[in-house]
């Protein structure tokens, strides 16, 4: 590695094999040096999940040309923790950054994402981090459309830094052209109709978790999801600290 550069460590929840991460790495391995490690297969729905009770594997990959990639068999997080600890040669990453995912993570699926658990995971290192997705889930789409915004954010990132306990959520529309982008709060929403009851025919009931998502703001025009359907690409600054500050006072004169 070149020192002089800035080092990035990328991960996803899609798996190193995935057609984003790719896409990611071939924007950035010019003015970066780069270090993959992502899980060996889709790991989406993870969120900052980690592996307590099973060990860890890596194992060297070469599907990106000169780049440095690993698969590693635990989660998103997993990934993190252990290229920072096995893999970054003692030296503490300027970004880390998680995608291109291939779906939403705008609005809730913030808390749910794989993707937003390696920002969080930096971000709780103290590390400058940002998670970006595309709204277009087609896993074989071609995204060198995101080429521009994505190094925009990235250098601009790498060359402001972000306040200690903040990340990135950036998504992009499905498809360009974007009208601009917007900073967004996170939209509230909730999934519905989740669970789907089937009869086993050896007698017994299992379920598949499904779901549709309600968009309960559909009108907020701040929010992260009414960005993304309208064409911008929305940036959502998110915070580690989950704390209301503001009902601290209130719990207070409950005299618990």
């Amino acid at each position: 590695m070149n020192n002089c550069r800035p080092l990035i460590l990328i991960s996803n929840d899609d798996g190193y094999h995935a057609n984003g991460i790719k896409t990611l790495v071939s924007f950035l391995k010019d003015k970066a040096d780069l270090i993959v490690c992502a899980p060996e297969s889709a790991r989406s729905g993870f969120s900052c999940a980690f592996s307590a009770t099973t060990p860890l594997r890596l194992k060297r990959r070469h599907n990106m040309g000169d780049v440095e990639i690993w698969s590693c068999n635990g989660t998103p997080v997993d990934c993190v923790k252990i290229a920072i600890s096995e893999l970054c040669g003692g030296r503490i990453p300027d970004l880390v950054i998680g995608g291109i995912n291939h779906g939403d993570n705008s609005t809730v699926n913030n808390h749910y994402s794989g993707t937003m658990g390696v920002a969080l995971e930096g971000c709780m290192k103290y590390i400058p981090s940002i998670a970006f997705s595309s709204c277009n889930y087609d896993t074989e789409a071609e995204l060198g459309y995101l080429k521009d915004d994505v190094c925009k954010i990235v250098d601009k990132v790498l060359a402001e830094g972000l306040p200690k306990g903040i990340c990135l959520n950036v998504n992009f529309p499905k498809m360009p052209p974007f009208k601009g982008t917007k900073i967004c709060r996170m939209t509230m929403g909730q999934w519905v109709n989740e669970i789907v009851k089937e009869r086993h025919p050896r007698g017994y009931d299992y379920y598949w978790v499904v779901g549709e998502y309600r968009n309960d703001e559909p009108d907020a025009e701040d929010g992260d999801q009414w960005a993304v359907n309208n064409g911008y690409v929305a940036i959502t600054p998110t915070k580690i600290d989950v704390t209301d500050y503001e009902i601290i006072d209130k719990l207070n004169s409950w005299g618990l």
